[in-house]
């Protein structure tokens, strides 16, 4: 069985050079897929003897159309791959699980795709870090319905279903999932660790834009391929960011059947939902396992993340109206990572 493996990437710096390194000795070959970075990138994946694809900047960049392009040239370069190993540039492959994946695929044919434990690497670092962490493995071992941009597939069912979409901005993963299990493949998720992730988020400005990003995405791939878990989270946005007007409405309607006394506790019952809904998402949370810092935090972030998610499904509907293509909203910062002294890749891959 021989596996290969797709890495993705734009400005990752410092971050994916570990991924090289973690790959080596691991897969038979890698691709490296850039989208348009100036940190040096292209010259550090070409220093680590790795194939590399440089995409159009004239059209639009997504997850998915570097995938693609990363499995096209697989598949010219290497007839005898098996299986496709997925990976952002921002991760690195844990040194046990090509073997722990391979085993399980080996012995189920049915299945098309595994992934396995993915960590932060820095959780520390920032509460938008620690939130990855968490974030990153609420589904536990077992089938699932759709897993993350970072899993090995069959090449054979890869190629029955055409890859991944590429008109999809956000949550082509989820997409293709869906495809796969119309075809009767299975997706599970082992009880393996599987890589670590940087996803190095410092700023609320990063953490608002990746929210606007997930409510842009959700809204389109919810309308136009009707993923159920994409519906009912788009709804819970609506609701929850249009609840300060539910307090003003029942405010309001209190006053103007009543009096002022009535009013003000009719818009403090109403203000009291969101703090009440934001503690029994943190006590599910504590209940899970997590500390009761990050369950607050957890469940704080997550009414919160509503407001913004309702920007990107408002911003979603206004290109539709204007007839504009979807768009990649990007909310990490160039070169979060640079190399250890600072600096930049030299054309040799060396840092200067």
């Amino acid at each position: 069985m021989s596996v290969a493996a797709v890495v993705i990437g734009r400005n990752e710096g410092e971050r994916l050079r570990r991924c090289f390194e973690s790959l080596s000795g691991l897969v038979s070959s890698v691709i490296y897929v850039d989208s348009g970075s100036t940190d040096g990138s292209v010259a550090l994946a070409k220093a680590n003897v790795v194939e590399v694809v440089e995409l159009d900047m004239s059209k639009p960049f997504s997850a998915a159309r570097a995938r693609n392009a990363g499995f096209a040239i697989l598949q010219s370069l290497s007839a005898e791959v098996d299986y496709v190993q997925f990976v952002d540039g921002d991760c690195e492959i844990k040194p046990t699980w090509p073997e722990c994946a391979l085993a399980y695929l080996a012995g189920h044919s049915d299945v098309a795709v595994v992934a396995g434990r993915l960590k932060e690497r820095f959780p520390e670092e920032s509460v938008y870090n620690r939130l990855g962490d968490l974030e990153w493995n609420f589904a536990g071992p077992g089938q699932v319905d759709a897993v993350g941009g970072i899993f090995m597939i069959r090449k054979a069912a890869f190629e029955a279903v055409g890859g991944f979409d590429e008109t999809v901005m956000a949550g082509e993963e989820p997409e293709l999932c869906q495809r796969l299990i119309r075809q009767s493949w299975k997706l599970v998720r082992l009880d393996c660790d599987m890589a670590w992730h940087d996803l190095s988020m410092t700023s609320f400005g990063q953490w608002w834009r990746r929210q606007v990003r997930n409510g842009y995405g959700g809204l389109d791939v919810a309308r136009r391929f009707g993923l159920a878990p994409f519906r009912r989270n788009n709804l819970r946005a609506q609701f929850w960011s249009v609840w300060p007007a539910f307090i003003g409405l029942a405010a309001g309607l209190a006053g103007a059947l009543s009096n002022y006394s009535n009013a003000l506790l009719a818009a403090l019952v109403v203000a009291s939902l969101w703090p009440a809904q934001a503690a029994r998402i943190a006590l599910r949370t504590w209940r899970g396992g997590q500390t009761v810092s990050v369950a607050l935090a957890y469940g704080f972030f997550t009414m919160l993340s509503f407001w913004p998610q309702m920007i990107g499904q408002l911003r979603y509907m206004l290109d539709q109206v204007m007839g504009r293509v979807p768009i990649m909203i990007e909310y990490q910062n160039a070169a979060t990572r640079k190399p250890q002294n600072g600096g930049v890749w030299n054309q040799q891959g060396n840092e200067k």
